[in-house]
């Protein structure tokens, strides 16, 4: 429904019909959509050994192989130091995607990422609108990484303080939009010592013990272990980990309103490059609310930020270096990519 709503937003502001294609027509020109899949062996089986009395047991751990299905549309100019590739697998990774500004005043970037990785299914998002003026730039963002295990929304509106044509400054607000990050729900299970009732909870959850008949059943009474290390070792975990989903899925997402400073430097040459970003979140607005990061951060304030860099340099003819990544730290989470070395050319 939503959708429908935008899209009926966006042909009323048209003046009329033929205006309103045009401006389509300009929004998507250069645009590339694409669907991908890819795949390849993931984990190798491992073989785990167990003693059962004076019994020798052992099991085959399988981990099926690893895909992922893409689909998305971009347009986002290529950076001078980007090289191009004739088709689009869905497996390209842009640090310079993560930058403030772009070399086109309007960009975006729409995609999903349906995978399995080491023997786990994710479903990826990654979203963003980015329009950039002279003096301000917006940009409207969602992210979802279930293998950093981080989701959240984002937009921003920023004044551009412009120190040369290389360089410039930025400040503004920053809104987001995530769950409540620093809750845990493991917290009123845990004992003065730091241990936890995890049988208790799991009894709470369903579960059912027979010390004495060394028999443990879950909610639907399946014997889930016999002994006391398998269910200590074993099921255990499970449940902790499923309570602990439960509990934050149960919660509403919160809004953080921040404010943010940055920069961006950029510099091209056909020997050297150097394009570099960050963005610091120095203070956040406490709206008091339960579930406030200010409350799991002891009512003090944090620094969130984030920052990218990617750097070229061919000495001569032969040889070349480059070092690229980018790094993100939200909410006390932290996630990252990174990459350099050294090319030499053999003539």
């Amino acid at each position: 429904m939503k959708y429908i709503i935008l899209i009926a937003v966006f042909l009323i502001s048209c003046a009329s019909p033929k205006e309103c294609c045009s401006q389509i027509k300009k929004a998507f020109k250069f645009s590339t959509f694409y669907v991908a899949t890819n795949g390849g062996t993931s984990l190798s089986d491992q073989d785990v050994y167990s003693v059962d009395g004076s019994m020798l047991d052992y099991d085959t751990i399988l981990t099926p192989y690893d895909y992922s299905l893409t689909m998305g549309i971009r347009k986002i100019q290529r950076f001078q130091y980007e090289g191009s590739t004739p088709f689009k697998d869905g497996t390209e990774t842009s640090f310079s995607d993560a930058a403030n500004v772009g070399r086109s005043p309007f960009e975006y970037l729409f995609e999903v990422d349906y995978k399995r990785q080491e023997g786990v299914e994710y479903f990826d998002q990654h979203h963003f609108l980015r329009y950039v003026k002279p003096k301000w730039f917006t940009k409207v963002e969602y992210i979802k990484d279930g293998f950093a295990d981080i989701e959240y929304f984002e937009s921003t509106q920023r004044l551009r303080l412009l120190g040369n044509k290389k360089l410039s400054f930025n400040l503004g607000a920053v809104q987001r939009l995530a769950e409540p990050y620093g809750y845990d729900p493991l917290e009123e299970w845990t004992m003065a010592t730091g241990d936890i009732h995890y049988t208790q909870l799991a009894i709470q959850e369903g579960y059912s013990v027979d010390v004495y008949e060394s028999e443990y059943k879950d909610p639907n009474g399946n014997v889930v272990a016999t002994s006391s290390d398998v269910w200590n070792q074993i099921v255990i975990p499970t449940v902790l980990e499923n309570y602990v989903d439960k509990k934050r899925n149960e919660l509403d997402n919160q809004w953080q309103y921040s404010l943010v400073v940055g920069f961006d430097f950029y510099h091209y040459t056909k020997n050297f490059w150097l394009h570099s970003w960050a963005n610091l979140m120095p203070y956040h607005y406490d709206d008091g609310g339960s579930f406030s990061y200010h409350n799991f951060n002891d009512g003090e304030q944090w620094y969130d930020y984030s920052g990218g860099l990617i750097f070229g340099y061919k000495l001569n003819r032969n040889l070349g270096v480059f070092a690229e990544g980018k790094y993100n730290k939200y909410w006390n989470r932290e996630w990252y990519d990174f990459k350099a070395g050294i090319n030499y050319i053999i003539f």
